[in-house]
């Protein structure tokens, strides 16, 4: 079976989202997680600066509302798909080359700590999403 972020927020209402089970973080505290990575390197590949600091990745605003979940979820993946594309044109020499500054390694380094991330909360919402749907 194949899945993907994506697939699994975007059937979720805001409820579901927000829905607290012991003391795990909610899907949309993952969901906020995570943009909020892919969106501080998105804007170092479109030639931005890297301003992101984890203690801030979890400062997710409250969500209320289901158009305030329907944002969140756009945003991800809008932020997602610029940031896919801008991967896949790349270049070698590109990827090889020091990401912001030397002691943060390589593009490369930098998209496959982030896909390996990415991954490690996708499961998290599986399992999650497995007790809230219940």
């Amino acid at each position: 079976m194949e899945t993907n972020f994506k697939e699994q927020i975007i059937d979720l209402d805001w409820k579901q989202a927000t829905q607290k089970i012991e003391d795990f973080n909610t899907i949309a505290d993952l969901t906020f997680h995570i943009n909020y990575y892919i969106s501080g390197v998105l804007k170092v590949l479109e030639g931005g600066t890297l301003d992101i600091r984890d203690k801030f990745s979890f400062d997710s605003p409250p969500i209320k509302s289901e158009q305030d979940w329907k944002e969140l979820v756009n945003k991800f993946c809008s932020n997602s798909e610029k940031f896919i594309s801008l991967v896949e044109t790349m270049t070698d020499e590109k990827l090889l080359s020091d990401f912001v500054n030397k002691k943060y390694g390589t593009y490369f380094r930098n998209i496959d700590v982030m896909i390996e991330h990415t991954y490690y909360h996708l499961g998290q919402i599986i399992l999650i999403k497995k007790k809230v749907i219940q």
